[in-house]
Parts: structure tokens; C-alpha cells; sequence
């Protein structure tokens, strides 16, 4: 492994930019040998997306409805892939030059459902690609907006270029307009586009290059020139007029984030004024200023809100030239169990890192993000459709009664229309979280710890109204019950090592009587060497534990024998887990036929040393083979006695 020392010059010289400067003269001959390095704002920010790897989901590839996975999005944003896709749509679309590049990119939803996270991204992303070739960018050495050099190129000429290939439609900014007349001109005194000087730059919204944000404060007090700049009023004497552009500041955020990306954080918060400067720029990608002609200025501007000033701004008519001139995303919270696990991993990672003695067990997150889940869905419309039902099939796994192709329709009802836009946000759970891992001489959090933790919260946070209360803890003991049973199948898988063996071994008997079944054939009694008939009750048991029907059995038989031989067609071993279904089944089978061994090992007084040998077992498997400590293996197995001891 590296050392850190190492890491950093490797970075160093992975991220090197190598320095260009020249003129325009020398800058030409590049563009025609490769024309990307024309490409407007949303083409670099379509093209850097891309640049880190596009897939296409395997179940769409041949269908009307084809999905993209973008790679770029795959360690910060979690569970809004729909979401992603309609950001990247509308990049795709302003890319291609169309109308949708005059458009501002509004992204709304509940707090903390990753709106600025994913602007951040974007932006961070931006300011790496440019150091990559490419994602190259020159511009204008001495202009304070950084242009492109080709907006040097007269009107006349540019219809030739086109028929190159190559798109001009920038204009000079005042300063550079200023600068070619005085500056860069030939012995005759008139201005040489040719002599204008270029360079590489990349873009840094440290630097204030290529990237802005802006942050809406007092109406009252904010100005306007944190947008477009201002007048320098030191310099009026030196240049003798406030329309000299020498006398005028281009560092507001529309002007330093030209030719890239500028954040408009809660920007319905803004006063109207911002909001209509915004206006022009959207639709003529200018920048209108005191005592200057427009400023022409290619960026994106991604806008971010909260879903309430969002309505309020939908129902005001005055808004209405706004609204025409937005792409409106909605970025609700995530509806998948595993990839909230995957947010909390995300958002613990540092505290995890400064607190290295303690663990955290099994589940936990999993726990945490089943109740997380359940307060942002709906209740279903759909007969024998639960909530539990509805949070599995979400997360990718079929359910009684229902599969994956219900999904769509279940998503289509009408109160699931504003599913995740409601319900306890990460930033809640991880806030409820954190008092339970900073608890003092605290060595291992579980999941009930956590749960405990997060109701404690219901009660005390003063957001949540009676109502939503009563809910959420109903919704608690849901999630509890469904932990119940990871409890439960850990314990099992403990307690008998030779786990995956039984396993196969039951799922080879119940093969054998299914094949038979099917093929309406006998099978030989092992012991007797006799012919049988397929076992019914042996298939009738296993089958109910994943509540199979009489009416059903024929049916889910078939589809176990056509995985089987898909499984033998591509070479691969058909085992327990192939089938989540049948895995299920399996696991409970064996559960049920030990249920009574593990009961008596588990909740006696006073255990015999064969009991205790046994014990110590246990608690060595859960450690070596699931992740669990000491302390939580213990705990875990004392939680499962309670469970237990409460059946009859």
C-alpha cells in the first residue's frame, strides 16, 4: 500500500495541468483539430458527467423506456437515480444546442434530501475536469469574465466556421472590447485579433474562476452588484467616466462563473430583483448592467429550494416570466433501504474514523433505515398491499402477491404521488444516531440501541405534532418486528454452523420432489430403495413459509425449475440463495425444525456445560462470519430469548 506522501504526488501529478499560453493565431489551429474545446457550459458539465462512466440497466436495454447509470453520482447521492436522470436529461438537451440550455435548472424538495449535495457534486466535478485534457478550457488572458477566445472572431467570419463545424455565438465583454481597440493592434493602429493572448485556465470557485455561488441574505441590504458586479468608485478619476470599463468591477457571481457553474442556494428566498436579472441571462444569455451594454455570459445556473417557497412561488402570477424560463427537478427523499444504509455509512464515515473503539452492530443502519423509509411512503391503495410489502418491492425484492412489474403501478397511485417528500429526513436519523454513539463508556451500538434513540427523539423534537408522533411510533414497532426476524435467522445461522450444508441438503431433497412433480414420475426411497410418490408435505412445508398457495404451488414449482435451468444454461450452480423466495423458505424450514433446541440453548437459567459450550459457539460464529462483536453477540442472543421466551 501507498504511502500518504506517495498518494500526494501521485495526485500531483495525475492533476498536473501542463501551463499554455499563446495568441489567437496559435489557438486556432487547436479548435480545428478538435472542436470540443468550443463547447458551451452545459456541454462540459454533460461531458464530465459522462466522463466518469455510463451504463445502461440490462432489463431496459431493449425496451422504449431505456435506463442510464451515471457513475459520476455513484458515492455522494443515494436513491434518487429518477431524480438524476432528469438533471442529466436536461444537460443532455442543452448540449445539443437546443432551447433547454436557456433554461435555469431549479431543483426543489424536503431538507435534506441531497439538493445541495448534488449542486456541490456538480461543481466539484467541474473544477476537476477542467484540469483533464479533456476537459481542456482556454480562454482570454487579460478578460475579466475568462471568455472564450472565439468571440474575438468578426460576425462576417463566422458563417465559415460553422461550415467547420464550429458554433460561435459569444460576444466580447466591455473589457475585452476596450482592450482589442487600445491594446492589440497592428502598425496601422487598427485592432489585431490575432495578437490577443491566450491561455489554459482551470476553473476553482476558490479562485473565483469558473464557478460561483450565491448566498441571498436581507433584502434590504443585499445589492445587486453580488451578481453583476459593480463600479469602482476609486477609479472614476483615473478614467474620467463611470462607462469606462477599466472603472468597473466584473466580479459578481454571474461574471466569475461564466463559462461554467453558479449556485443559487434557496433561491425563491432572493428578492425579485435578483430574480429578474436572472431573466435575461435564462433567455439571452446576457447580463444586464449600469452604463454597459449587455454582457454576453454561457453558464448554467442551478437553482436549489425548499418544496414550501417552491409552491408559493408556483402560485404567484407575477412569477409566471420565471417560471417559463426553469426546468423544474424534484428531489424527494430516497425510497430503498439499501441505499439509506448506504447514506448512513456515508454521513457516520468520519465518526466511525475518531472513534475507532467502537463498533457498530449488524444491522443497525438497516434498522434505522427500514423506520427512516416507512414515515416517507404512503399508505397503499392496493388490497393486500402493506407498507412492509411496499418498502421490500421498492428496494428490488418481490413480495407475496406482488413482483418487480407491479412496481410502476403501485408508484402511478395517487397518494403515492408525493411519497418522499414527507417523513423523518437522514439528517434526523443521523442526528438521533450520534446521541446513542456518544453515550459515555458506550463500546458497541446496536440496533435497538438506535431505535430507542430515534424515539426518544418523536418525543422530544418539537417539529413533529401529536399525530405525527402517534404515527411514527407505530411505524417504529413495524421496523421492530421486521428486525425481529433478521434477529431471529442470524441466531439460526449461528447456532448451526453446518448451516450452508443443511441448507443445500434440504434444497436438494425438495428439488428432487419437485422434479418429480412436474415430470408426474416416482422417486427411490434411499432406504428402502422402493418407489415413492413426490413428497407432498416435505414441499407443502417449505412452501408455506413463504405463504405459497394450494392454488399457487403448481406455478411457483414451474419457476423454480426454469431458474434451474437458466442457471444450467449459463454454466452456473443453482444453490439456496439463487431464489430469494426459496431462500426464505429454506432458511425458515430449517429454523422451525431446530426451533425448540435453539429455545432451550438460548433461554435457560441455568445452563448445562454442553449448553454453554454451545453458547460460546455461537457467539464465536456471530464474530467470525457476521460481523458481530462480544457485546452485541450477547446482546443479540439475549434479545432473541426474549422473543422466544414470549412465544408459546
Amino acid at each position: 500500500m501507498p504511502t500518504l506522501q506517495e498518494m500526494i504526488e501521485e495526485h500531483q501529478n495525475t492533476h498536473r495541468v501542463p501551463a499554455w499560453t499563446g495568441t489567437l493565431k496559435e489557438y486556432l489551429p487547436m479548435v480545428l483539430a478538435n472542436p470540443h474545446l468550443v463547447r458551451g457550459a452545459h456541454a462540459r458539465l454533460y461531458q464530465m458527467i459522462r466522463s466518469k462512466g455510463v451504463t445502461v440497466d440490462e432489463e431496459t436495454k431493449e425496451s422504449n423506456e431505456r435506463k442510464e447509470h451515471y457513475a459520476f453520482f455513484d458515492n455522494d447521492l443515494f436513491g434518487i437515480d429518477e431524480s438524476i436522470a432528469h438533471v442529466v436529461e436536461y444537460f443532455k438537451a442543452a448540449a445539443v444546442g437546443s432551447d433547454v440550455g436557456k433554461r435555469i435548472l431549479l431543483l426543489y424538495g424536503p431538507p435534506s434530501s441531497g439538493k445541495s449535495q448534488l449542486v456541490i457534486l456538480m461543481k466539484r466535478g467541474l473544477e476537476e475536469f477542467t484540469t483533464t485534457p479533456e476537459g481542456a478550457v482556454y480562454a482570454i488572458a487579460d478578460c475579466p469574465q475568462h471568455e472564450d477566445p472565439l468571440n474575438l472572431i468578426p460576425h462576417a467570419l463566422r458563417k465559415q466556421f460553422e461550415e467547420q463545424g464550429i458554433f460561435i455565438t459569444g460576444e466580447l465583454c466591455p473589457m475585452c472590447t476596450l482592450n482589442l481597440r487600445e491594446k492589440y493592434i497592428d502598425a496601422d493602429g487598427i485592432p489585431d485579433i490575432n495578437k490577443v493572448p491566450v491561455k489554459r485556465m482551470v476553473f476553482s470557485e476558490k479562485e473565483r474562476c469558473g464557478v460561483g455561488t450565491f448566498v441571498p441574505s436581507d433584502p434590504k441590504s443585499q445589492d445587486i452588484a453580488e451578481l453583476v458586479g459593480s463600479i469602482d468608485l476609486s477609479t472614476i478619476g483615473e478614467f474620467g467616466s463611470e462607462s469606462d470599463p477599466r472603472a468597473y468591477r466584473f466580479d459578481g457571481e454571474l461574471n466569475v462563473a461564466n463559462r461554467g457553474l453558479m449556485e443559487f442556494i434557496e433561491m425563491l428566498k432572493a428578492d425579485e430583483r435578483f430574480l429578474y436579472v436572472l431573466l435575461t441571462l435564462a433567455q439571452e444569455k446576457n447580463i444586464k448592467t449600469g452604463r454597459f451594454p449587455l454582457i454576453y455570459a454561457d453558464e448554467c445556473v442551478i437553482a436549489h429550494t425548499n418544496e414550501t417557497e417552491y409552491n408559493e412561488f408556483l402560485a404567484d402570477k407575477k412569477s409566471e416570466a420565471l417560471h417559463d424560463r426553469m426546468i423544474m427537478v424534484r428531489i424527494p427523499y430516497n425510497l430503498k433501504v439499501s441505499q439509506e444504509e448506504r447514506i448512513y455509512g456515508k454521513l457516520l464515515k468520519q465518526t466511525q474514523a475518531n472513534l475507532p473503539q467502537l463498533h457498530i452492530a449488524p444491522h443497525t443502519f438497516k434498522l434505522a433505515s427500514i423506520f427512516a423509509i416507512l414515515t416517507r411512503l404512503s399508505e397503499p391503495e392496493i388490497a393486500g398491499l402493506t407498507l412492509i410489502k411496499k418498502l421490500k418491492l421498492y428496494d428490488g425484492e418481490d413480495v407475496e402477491g406482488f413482483r418487480q412489474k407491479d412496481v410502476k403501478l403501485i408508484k402511478n397511485a395517487q397518494k403515492a404521488v408525493r411519497e418522499g417528500m414527507d417523513g423523518a429526513s437522514p439528517r434526523f436519523i443521523i442526528n438521533r444516531m450520534s446521541t446513542a454513539l456518544i453515550k459515555e463508556d458506550t463500546k458497541c451500538v446496536n440496533p435497538i440501541d438506535t431505535v430507542r434513540a430515534i424515539q426518544d427523539g418523536i418525543g422530544i423534537e418539537s417539529k413533529f405534532n401529536a399525530d405525527q408522533r402517534k404515527r411514527y411510533l407505530e411505524l417504529i414497532a413495524d421496523a421492530r418486528r421486521e428486525y425481529d426476524e433478521i434477529a431471529r435467522t442470524d441466531v439460526q445461522k449461528a447456532f448451526f454452523v453446518s448451516f450452508e450444508a443443511e441448507a443445500v441438503t434440504l434444497l436438494d431433497n425438495y428439488l428432487d420432489n419437485v422434479e418429480a412433480y412436474l415430470d408426474k414420475a416416482k422417486l427411490l426411497d434411499p432406504i428402502t430403495g422402493e418407489e415413492v410418490p413426490p413428497d407432498e408435505k416435505l414441499m407443502r412445508s417449505i412452501e408455506d413459509k413463504v405463504k405459497v398457495p394450494e392454488h399457487g404451488k403448481e406455478a411457483f414449482r414451474n419457476e423454480i425449475f426454469r431458474k434451474v435451468g437458466m442457471a444450467n444454461r449459463r454454466g452456473e450452480k443453482f444453490d439456496y440463495t439463487t431464489h430469494e423466495k426459496l431462500k426464505s423458505a429454506i432458511e425458515q424450514q430449517l429454523f422451525e425444525e431446530r426451533r425448540d433446541t435453539i429455545k432451550l440453548t438460548i433461554t435457560s437459567r441455568s445452563p448445562d456445560p454442553e449448553q454453554v459450550i454451545k453458547l460460546n459457539g455461537v457467539i464465536e460464529t456471530l464474530v467470525a462470519r457476521e460481523g458481530y462483536c462480544a457485546l452485541c453477540a450477547n446482546e443479540l442472543l439475549k434479545y432473541v430469548s426474549s422473543l422466544l421466551a414470549r412465544e408459546k
